[in-house]
């Protein structure tokens, strides 16, 4: 049976370095027979939680009535979720920040729906080096996230793009793209 694998593009980019770096992945992935999907989360009505735990309660899953409800059941669906965004004011951008906040309400009881599911990182930052750009903050706060959950955190590709054009100027960076989309199509 295929691999399902879903990347979630957090750039407000459509044709920028993340979303070429996303592309690369998903040729991999499906090059080794996987069904990869892209999700461009700029543009989408992905509101902020809003702390009602109504998803904490009686297990209504999340009540607010936007775009997450579509994006809720191919998160579930998927063997392995790779989060693509480049680095804004050190961190994640806030379109990818909205979308993973909203995750809260797959936690339910004493698990998580989402646990033993493979995560994947694919970043790019316009500095030169991982820990002055940001880039290092968001690799720790995904780790953080994977071992509460109990997801896999599984690859990471991230590099130096800071101009459109730059992350395909860059063939080492492409092909480590290209063969994580690969590496995630394979059996864990």
């Amino acid at each position: 049976m295929s691999k399902k694998i879903l990347v979630l593009n957090g750039s407000p980019r459509l044709k920028g370095n993340t979303a070429t770096l996303s592309d690369q992945l998903v040729a991999g992935a499906r090059e080794a027979g996987a069904i990869a999907e892209i999700i461009y989360l700029h543009g989408l009505d992905i509101q902020a939680c809003d702390a009602c735990d109504a998803c904490q309660t009686g297990g209504k899953g999340c009540v607010i009535a936007d775009d997450m409800q579509y994006i809720y059941p191919k998160l579930l669906s998927s063997d392995a979720i790779v989060i693509a965004t480049p680095v804004y004011w050190y961190s994640m951008t806030a379109q990818m920040k909205l979308c993973l906040d909203r995750w809260y309400a797959l936690e339910s009881g004493q698990d998580f729906e989402l646990k033993g599911k493979r995560l994947s990182l694919l970043m790019v930052y316009g500095d030169k080096d991982l820990y002055s750009s940001g880039g290092i903050t968001v690799i720790h706060t995904l780790e953080g996230s994977c071992r509460y959950v109990g997801m896999d955190f599984d690859g990471i590709v991230h590099g130096s793009a800071m101009d459109i054009g730059d992350a395909e100027k860059d063939p080492a960076l492409m092909g480590q793209a290209h063969r994580l989309g690969k590496s995630l199509a394979q059996p864990s």
